[in-house]
């Protein structure tokens, strides 16, 4: 792929509304694509095998949620430091960051899947599978699972091939593997007839496809940061830089399969098998909406990264107030969705009756405060985005352990399943509070504060 103008000065140079146009669309398709291919399996899963495969797969959730963790772990961290020393003009420091990421997400990808192979009916136990889920979890995840490395390195090198100038690209390889997944999805499921085995096998095959694409892009010489020899060589500060910006993320997934692990069990104790089912249904829509906030978060890190390393504070700035004002509009437009269409929703999902009718009622309380969680969103990866590991990951445990798993365990006692529905808005109203009074007290980061061009704030962050 040819640049006329190097993606560092587009970074630079451009205007920020331009930017943010063209590096956050192709990062929400990408998103919205890995999400999709999550939506995608339950959509035809529930109309094609029922609702007790609905509630199965709603089990897999913490799982799910674990494996992607890797993937924010290593993708997020790499992209962050990556656009960082692209600002400061190495990119022989972004390529050993490559190198190095690589080596990480296969190991770890490695760690996570034996375990879970080894240990997998007694966890679906704990996450609240009864005998009737169980069977359909299992068979799903011993399918998926070892296909989970994909997805790990084409999420991870996607963010990173976005980072360092590439967002059309970005997209185009994660939508190959999106319609691949939407063409095999029911060849599997509905032809082979091969159930919830065929959903996971169809979207290991996609994955695969749009991995290959993304490893080719870093190999090809069209690429202004390639994999080399001395990129593989581990150093421990390029792993300890990565791991200290993705940890952010890391522990967001990682929390939320917590907090998965504790709606399961008590939805299944207010709510049995069928609210189990109405929480896959529920999870799909926010998630949905959510990987579309990610995705604008994901165009703009780059962008703020850049010119926070050049010390272009204005443009940062702009990019920020920018991008939480879009994320308001979207998580708005889901409120809206959830409030007054529940019905539509669920019926995507299923034709039960009884599970669209708990789905709807679910999805009215859950998304209650929706309109505020997108500024909240996008400020936690704003710091994220500039280095300050250890605000963003306060950022983002608030919400999930401090007010979203107490509110879990205390809510339902007074109000029943309607307690457990509750627990997330309570939560977001909290935690979006504490956000803006976080980038209240940091206002000092706007403030000029450069020299010869370059930030100053840089100074103090972790090596890179």
């Amino acid at each position: 792929m040819t640049q006329s103008t190097p993606p560092s000065n587009k970074l630079e140079t451009e205007p920020v509304g331009k930017l943010l146009w063209q590096y956050a669309v192709p990062a929400i398709v990408g998103t919205m694509v890995m999400s999709l291919y999550t939506i995608i399996d339950r959509i035809f899963i529930g109309q094609g095998v029922g609702p007790d495969a609905i509630s199965g797969l709603a089990l897999t959730f913490p799982i799910m949620n674990l494996t992607a963790a890797v993937g924010m772990l290593v993708g997020a961290g790499a992209s962050a430091r990556i656009s960082i020393v692209l600002g400061q003009k190495d990119p022989v420091r972004a390529e050993k960051i490559l190198g190095n990421s690589l080596i990480l997400t296969l190991a770890l990808a490695a760690c996570y899947i034996l375990f879970f192979i080894f240990f997998m009916d007694d966890i679906l136990r704990q996450f609240g599978g009864s005998d009737k889920t169980i069977p359909y979890a299992r068979e799903f995840l011993f399918y998926l699972l070892p296909g989970m490395a994909l997805t790990n390195l084409c999420y991870s090198f996607n963010n990173m091939m976005r980072a360092s100038g590439y967002p059309q690209k970005a997209m185009i390889t994660m939508l190959i593997g999106a319609v691949m997944n939407v063409i095999l999805d029911p060849i599997f499921i509905f032809w082979f007839k091969m159930g919830i085995k065929g959903a996971a096998i169809a979207t290991v095959i996609s994955m695969a496809v749009s991995t290959a694409f993304v490893m080719y892009h870093f190999i090809g010489k069209e690429s202004s940061i390639r994999f080399h020899k001395h990129s593989f060589r581990l150093q421990g500060q390029i792993i300890r830089n990565i791991v200290s910006i993705g940890m952010s993320p890391f522990l967001i997934n990682l929390t939320a399969s917590a907090v998965a692990v504790f709606m399961n069990t008590s939805l299944q104790k207010y709510g049995g098998d069928t609210a189990i089912g109405a929480f896959g249904i529920i999870n799909s829509y926010g998630m949905l909406i959510v990987m579309l906030i990610i995705g604008l978060c994901q165009g703009m890190q780059p962008i703020v990264g850049f010119n926070f390393g050049a010390g272009n504070l204005q443009r940062m700035q702009k990019a920020l107030t920018l991008t939480a004002t879009v994320a308001t509009i979207i998580t708005s437009l889901g409120f809206i969705g959830s409030t007054f269409f529940p019905h539509y929703l669920a019926r995507a999902f299923t034709t039960d009756s009884h599970l669209i009718d708990v789905s709807s009622v679910g999805l009215r309380i859950t998304m209650m405060m929706f309109p505020i969680v997108g500024a909240q969103i996008v400020i936690t990866n704003f710091f994220q985005s500039i280095g300050k590991a250890s605000i963003s990951i306060f950022l983002s445990l608030s919400r999930q352990v401090l007010f979203l798993i107490p509110a879990i365990l205390l809510l339902p006692g007074i109000w029943g399943l309607d307690g457990v529905w509750s627990a997330s808005p309570t939560a977001d109203g909290i935690a979006t509070l504490i956000t803006v009074w976080v980038l209240f007290m940091q206002r000092k980061l706007f403030k000029p504060n450069t020299k010869s061009g370059i930030n100053k704030n840089v100074e103090n962050q972790e090596p890179v």
